[in-house]
């Protein structure tokens, strides 16, 4: 069955995650997305593929999508100015969130 994967990964990640899955066969399309927690950019990947490949697509994800501890500003100061008492806050970003729908139909024309 043809399965359509949502990829959502950090920016610092997508051209490396991209390319590698590029050399992998798969074929890819870039969005610049806004992820609704930290409200940092991120990138969700298009990618139109088989079951039988969900695996290898899984572990070349995996593979180049690392955590990381970053410090970002309080959530407490989105949506208005910075303020010097906002205290910074150490958060984990990078991963991957993979979201695997099924596909009625799937055509490259």
């Amino acid at each position: 069955m043809n399965k359509l994967v949502l990829a959502i990964i950090n920016n610092e990640d997508s051209a490396i995650v991209a390319s590698a899955l590029t050399a992998e066969g798969f074929i890819v399309t870039k969005l610049s997305t806004t992820g609704g927690f930290l409200m940092v950019g991120n990138t969700t990947l298009l990618i139109g593929t088989d079951e039988g490949h969900l695996d290898l697509l899984r572990s070349t994800i995996s593979k180049y999508c690392s955590k990381r501890k970053q410090i970002n500003p309080s959530s407490a100061a989105f949506g208005r100015s910075m303020k010097n008492y906002d205290v910074p806050e150490e958060v984990v970003v990078g991963g991957a969130t993979i979201f695997v729908l099924d596909v009625a139909s799937m055509e490259k024309l």
